[in-house]
């Protein structure tokens, strides 16, 4: 006999607002329902093993079933089932909850933590596909009652007692018209495989064909036992993933395996891997692995996974971990951090900070004791790890007070060094006259070539600065460093870069520069490049052409959109032309005839650009036919 009734809450209007606002995206009811299967056969395990449920329990895989022709999606364990009495609880009344209340009855017990604890609201997301939902279920409990509750998706349902032999819970929906999608096989693979891919049972979704050994022994031509083709069921999950194991008894070939079952368009193993394991003052497992990271920061982000108790939440995990360690790849699954929640609520939540400064501080103790335990073979890693590192000290104070002992810097001859060490080298020869030590780099060895020869001439020594973030991090260093300033290698002279008390005369008179320099503005973009003359060394260039550090530090943080630059507009291309007052062939200019003072000049400027890969098109064609003409 069949008994109807209406759902216990608070509004007539409960099931629209589920199926309008409960889930952003109504792909999430397979999660909830496929969640609830597994919670069910959770608890039948924690009460097998607490001798409550006598006898075997058998196969407990999730079954999930698609039938086209009938319109209908089933999700099927063979866990606890439900009474009658335990359906008007746990359905009908959508304020109460299972399985927190088993998890309070079982605290302590074997696998209670696996039960994930969503049957109730989470069934109900069950409504924003369906037209009707049917749950037919029969509890472990000796002599039960197969009984089926049924609803269209308003508060009135129907429960009637049926025939049922097998333990466990079928819940059956009846998909929308506006839903069909969802009996796709491929949809519903792709859902599982989101967001149900490292559930603690077996999830069965159809069969595949895999080849095997031919059980009759039949052989081919060769001797060898034929390959036949056999039918089997389609596991979409992976149970036991690496980070519910203990890390003692793991090698680093399996997480290099889960790492590319992770992630399986990577084709490049991880460089290492931290194993997260806490159960105080919340609990938190994972594995994050540092890839190796190419120079586009943003390619490399979001590929951290967030679970709660092995079920999907997002991928999308700002909130819970620094700006700086998203970065990294790999999951971490705390079943402290609810599965429906806003972004809101998550930057509010206090375990959800906790989490994150416990994460820091682990990536940071990793990397020191990396640093301390093998320096060799940090510094080979440090061309991957340094734009990591950099983000991390430029976006979160902590891990700068943590980072600074052990962040690298690297010089034009390879050689590594902390930031401590490397003012200790260069503090005797590049502190300047006001006693600021100036700090050389290039952030392109090849294309800074010639600056660092000629500062390593001169004794200096000159970093090599090549991650997209320097023009950040350099400032950073400096608001941080005791007077310390950074400054390119081709910004400017070195004279004027490294300034002492020692002068050079100039061999040219005030008159002899000024005529100089109307000859000079004659054969360049006076907009673009204005003329400078310094007293270096003979032996310097004829010319040097530099951009002031400011003015390029600017433009390159402007093109990174950071600093709220804009508010300025856009900064010009402008560059200095250094002529070198001393260089012989400078002051042979004046004594040439007028025509050939041009040609001279002119020749000098464009070898300059050259130098720095500024000549190009009709005015690279004039400098090769006139350097042709001569050599003639």
């Amino acid at each position: 006999m069949a008994t109807k009734g209406t759902v216990n809450v608070q509004t007539e209007n409960i099931f629209p607002l589920i199926k309008k606002f409960l889930y952003s995206d109504h792909e999430i009811f397979l999660r909830e329902l496929v969640s609830n299967a597994i919670d069910a056969t959770s608890k039948l395990k924690v009460l097998h093993g607490a001798g409550e449920v006598k006898g075997e329990i058998g196969d407990v895989k999730v079954e999930v079933i698609v039938d086209k022709e009938a319109g209908t999606l089933t999700i099927k364990d063979k866990g606890i089932g439900m009474t009658e009495e335990e359906i008007e609880k746990y359905i009908n009344q959508i304020a109460f909850s299972g399985a927190e209340e088993f998890v309070k009855k079982y605290e302590g017990k074997e696998g209670a933590e696996q039960i994930i604890g969503h049957f109730g609201l989470g069934f109900y997301s069950s409504f924003m596909v369906s037209s009707k939902v049917q749950i037919k279920t029969l509890s472990f409990k000796e002599g039960s009652q197969a009984v089926q509750w049924e609803s269209d998706g308003t508060p009135e349902f129907e429960i009637s007692d049926i025939e049922k032999t097998d333990r466990g819970t079928e819940i059956v929906l009846h998909i929308a018209e506006d839903s069909k999608e969802f009996l796709e096989d491929d949809r519903i693979s792709g859902i599982l495989n989101k967001y149900c891919k490292f559930l603690p049972v077996e999830i069965k979704f159809g069969t595949k064909t895999i080849k095997i050994d031919d059980p009759a022994g039949e052989t081919d031509e060769e001797g060898k036992v034929k390959r036949v083709d056999s039918e089997v069921d389609n596991i979409i999950n992976n149970p036991h993933p690496i980070w519910t194991k203990a890390p003692a008894d793991l090698t680093d070939e399996q997480y290099n395996q889960f790492y590319r079952e992770l992630y399986p368009m990577t084709f490049e193993d991880p460089m290492f891997h931290i194993h997260l394991n806490v159960d105080y003052p919340f609990n938190l497992t994972g594995v994050l692995y540092f890839p190796r990271l190419k120079e586009n920061i943003e390619v490399q982000k979001n590929k951290i996974q967030l679970y709660s108790n092995q079920v999907f939440i997002t991928d999308s995990v700002e909130e819970i971990v620094p700006e700086f360690l998203t970065l990294l790849h790999g999951v971490i699954d705390s079943p402290d951090i609810p599965l429906n929640v806003s972004r809101s609520y998550l930057q509010a939540d206090g375990n959800v900070k906790k989490i994150s400064a416990h994460i820091t501080k682990k990536v940071a103790d990793k990397l020191n004791g990396m640093f301390k335990d093998d320096r060799a073979d940090f510094e080979s890693k440090w061309d991957h790890l340094k734009i990591f590192a950099e983000y991390g000290m430029l976006t979160d104070d902590k891990f700068y007070a943590k980072a600074e002992k052990f962040t690298l810097v690297k010089n034009s001859k390879g050689e590594y060094y902390t930031l401590e060490e490397y003012q200790d080298k260069i503090r005797p020869i590049q502190t300047d006259k006001d006693d600021k030590l100036v700090v050389l780099y290039a952030n392109n060895a090849d294309a800074h070539h010639q600056f660092i020869t000629a500062a390593e001439e001169r004794g200096y020594d000159v970093l090599i600065m090549d991650s997209p973030l320097t023009p950040h991090y350099i400032s950073l260093l400096e608001s941080k460093l005791d007077k310390v300033s950074f400054a390119r290698v081709d910004s400017d002279t070195l004279d004027n870069l490294i300034k002492t008390d020692v002068e050079i005369p100039s061999k040219l008179s005030d008159d002899e520069k000024e005529k100089l320099k109307e000859i000079f503005e004659e054969v360049v973009n006076k907009d673009k490049f204005t003329i400078q003359f310094q007293n270096m060394s003979e032996t310097d260039a004829p010319i040097v052409i530099t951009q002031p550090e400011f003015m390029r530090r600017m433009q390159e943080q402007q093109r990174m959109g950071g600093g709220g630059m804009n508010m300025f507009g856009s900064f010009p291309e402008m560059y200095n032309i250094a002529v070198n007052a001393n260089h012989e062939t400078v002051g042979a200019i004046l004594k040439k005839q007028k025509d050939n003072r041009t040609k001279v000049a002119k020749q000098l400027t464009d070898l300059a650009m050259l130098s720095q890969g500024m000549l190009k098109g009709a005015e690279l064609t004039a400098f090769i036919k006139r350097s042709v003409d001569l050599i003639k």
